[in-house]
């Protein structure tokens, strides 16, 4: 004959027992904890100071002290020891300090309410523990709209808390997105070892940041995404250029620009043309039948080269007729404007052009 039964494990009666009442107090006691099963609280892993006789408590997970191993067994305070029962699933329980009924099931006590379970913990195809409460193992996982819009919320408790997506490759974390430890979104990367910020969008304004960015016109990483500001995008191929202290084009790729004393076209790497419209000769004369005369011609350049660099100067006769030649004898040329001694065709208009730097 079994010595206990076979659901309860109440204590039997044997034959020929000496001191009965012993045993059957013994199961009484047990009953006595379990009809209508009603605990203080399911969240302490160590015993209470001071138990009242006959207070019930479900472990917590962790248990200390006398409840050590004793983890989500019901603990009943009988005169002034513990007595511990082990669930079986589907056994009920009331918790006083949550004012909520809660089940035996899955391997936890797991929350009830109305008529329907709503777990603490939930595994799909797959176990779960006190952290990940949630598992799922599918081939796929789908979340739908009722009728509109959804939305997935992945919430946090402060700034410096983590709220993420964490891709893993048998277990190892290869890749993470979300707001890691701030309010940033981002997107990071690992070898499985080390973790590096590919991107890092700022909140408040944006910005993109990170290993993926490039770090400035210098960046030797052919691979980085241009910023803005170190690329040419449609709107700086024809704009005003400049450069700063190093020489590093900082505007657009050329300028074309004119005025009253001509045209000039500037390029990102310095390089500057500027010509000047027909100037007419018509004041210069032809004594003695001679074919050329020289004069003093000054033009002032459209815009400025850079000083102390004088650009090359050459030109070109106005029209196809007589005297189609322009021959410098010899240039002054600065940065602003240049004099030119030539000889030209008597009655010509000529065109200009100098060739430099504007920076």
């Amino acid at each position: 004959m079994s010595h206990h039964s076979t659901l309860l494990s109440l204590p039997y009666i044997q034959p020929a027992q000496a001191q009965k009442h012993v045993t059957h107090n013994e199961a009484l006691r047990m009953l006595d904890a379990l009809v209508q099963l009603s605990v203080d609280s399911r969240a302490l892993t160590d015993p209470p100071a001071d138990p009242a006789n006959g207070t019930r408590y479900i472990v917590a997970s962790g248990a200390t002290g006398d409840w050590a191993g004793q983890d989500f067994a019901i603990a009943l305070n009988a005169d002034g020891g513990w007595l511990f029962l082990s669930p079986n699933p589907g056994w009920r329980a009331w918790v006083v300090d949550e004012g909520t009924e809660v089940i035996w099931q899955g391997g936890f006590w797991q929350a009830h309410s109305g008529g329907g379970v709503i777990p603490d913990r939930l595994g799909l195809g797959t176990p779960v523990d006190t952290v990940s409460r949630l598992s799922v193992a599918a081939p796929e996982t789908t979340l739908t709209h009722e009728g509109a819009g959804h939305q997935l919320k992945i919430n946090k408790a402060a700034d410096a808390d983590t709220a993420s997506l964490m891709f893993q490759s048998d277990w190892t974390g290869h890749a993470e997105m979300g707001l890691a430890g701030d309010t940033a979104f981002s997107i990071k990367v690992s070898d499985g070892t080390s973790w590096t910020t590919a991107l890092s969008f700022d909140s408040a304004t944006g910005a993109a940041s990170g290993a993926a960015v490039s770090s400035g016109p210098e960046d030797s990483n052919s691979n980085a995404l241009v910023r803005a500001e170190d690329g040419y995008l449609k709107g700086t191929i024809l704009n005003t250029v400049t450069q700063d202290g190093n020489g590093v084009p900082t505007g657009g790729v050329i300028e074309r620009g004119s005025n009253g004393d001509g045209d000039y076209v500037r390029f990102a790497d310095g390089t500057q043309i500027c010509t000047s419209g027909d100037i007419p000769t018509g004041g210069i004369t032809n004594p003695a039948g001679a074919l050329f005369q020289s004069d003093h011609l000054a033009w002032t350049f459209p815009a400025p080269f850079a000083p102390g660099m004088p650009p090359i100067l050459t030109g070109e006769s106005g029209n196809t007729g007589a005297w189609p030649t322009f021959a410098p004898h010899g240039v002054l040329s600065t940065g602003l404007k240049a004099t030119a001694i030539v000889s030209i065709g008597v009655g010509l208009n000529l065109r200009l052009c100098a060739i430099g730097r504007w920076v």
